[in-house]
């Protein structure tokens, strides 16, 4: 398993339908078979495809469109082991032929799922050197900008995107998170809506667009959005972390208990990344929630722990365990995670402060 740094969110059959364009020269020997394999992507078929690349390149290795489309193929999959062999197709490609934008495009696009920014810049760049105002590469690049820090620059990228294309539904969702960042959450909101009401939707949009739902209490709209994600990939932990939460929220503890257990199934291995490390933290979290909401204490310490195992800065973490150590007479432990919790930024009830430090 790679050690990514972010989410590893694949390029979809749908996003490879947004962007994707003909790689076939006319007149080469192998025109019939890349156009073939082309066709195959385009159904969804992806082995089929990496099949009739391979067939290209068994007779002629240096054809930079047949790495192009195998390293295409290989992201289609949604396979996380299939990354370093699209990344190696693609980077083949460019060597026989920088001319290939798009190669340059599925480069970048893995690059920011690795959490590699700043080469994804590099790549987006020196595409939009060859082929200005693409707005593909103005969008993405707005969103490495929003994930450099500059979510303001992303505004301004994805507005030129759209004014290129309009349907253009990533730059409706990178929007959507530029304004979540900038805490603009009214702007975001139209954004996502936007995007999930579009041809075009890839499961994050759901998932981004259902948590927005649940902070603003919309329970049952957000279930809905957490469904849709569940049936584009069941494999994403997102789609039940939001349903666990929203389940919290509503005092179904035993709903919240099935959702985590289906995100966290016995022996599932996750991405060594800093995104799946949050997402296991949050999970564990909102499973401490729902056993102290069932009157388990033990259990509910045990979630919390875990939690902070995963991610030891997670606040609220440390201010529940600090609740449930004091009810259980164990005050070293309630003053420790109490202590964390407030380094952290995480305010405590001032009665149960008051409680814990009693005699300190």
């Amino acid at each position: 398993m790679y050690n990514l740094t972010v989410a590893l969110r694949l390029v979809t059959m749908l996003f490879l339908l947004l962007v994707l364009e003909p790689a076939v020269p006319a007149g080469e020997q192998d025109a019939a078979r890349l156009q073939a394999a082309y066709e195959r992507l385009q159904q969804g078929d992806a082995r089929q495809a990496i099949r009739e690349c391979k067939a290209v390149l068994s007779a002629d290795p240096r054809s930079a469109p047949a790495h192009l489309l195998l390293g295409q193929a290989y992201l289609a999959r949604g396979e996380t082991a299939m990354v370093s062999e699209a990344k190696a197709e693609l980077q083949q490609a460019l060597d026989l032929d920088p001319s290939l934008i798009w190669a340059r495009f599925y480069l970048a696009r893995i690059y920011v799922d690795l959490g590699l920014n700043e080469k994804a810049r590099e790549q987006l760049d020196r595409g939009l050197q060859d082929r200005p105002n693409v707005p593909h590469f103005l969008s993405l690049l707005g969103e490495v900008d929003r994930k450099l820090g500059n979510p303001a620059a992303s505004l301004d990228l994805n507005r030129r995107a759209l004014a290129i294309d309009p349907g253009m539904t990533p730059a409706r969702y990178y929007l959507g998170l530029a304004y979540l960042d900038l805490k603009q959450d009214e702007a975001a909101l139209a954004e996502l809506e936007a995007a999930v009401h579009s041809t075009y939707v890839a499961p994050e949009m759901d998932v981004a667009l259902a948590a927005l739902y649940v902070k603003r209490r919309r329970f049952a709209e957000a279930e809905n959005l957490c469904r849709k994600a569940i049936a584009l990939d069941g494999s994403r932990p997102e789609a039940y972390l939001n349903l666990a939460r929203l389940y919290n929220a509503q005092h179904a503890s035993g709903k919240a208990l099935d959702a985590v257990r289906i995100a966290l199934p016995e022996g599932k291995q996750f991405p060594s990344s800093a995104f799946y490390q949050q997402i296991q933290a949050d999970l564990r979290f909102e499973q401490g929630i729902a056993y102290q909401a069932k009157g388990l204490p033990g259990d509910a310490i045990q979630a919390f722990s875990r939690a902070l195992d995963f991610d030891p800065s997670h606040g609220e973490a440390h201010h529940c365990l600090a609740a449930l150590y004091l009810r259980q007479g164990d005050k070293p432990h309630a003053i420790e995670h109490a202590a964390a919790a407030e380094r952290l930024g995480v305010t405590i009830e001032p009665l149960l402060r008051a409680e814990i430090f009693r005699g300190r």
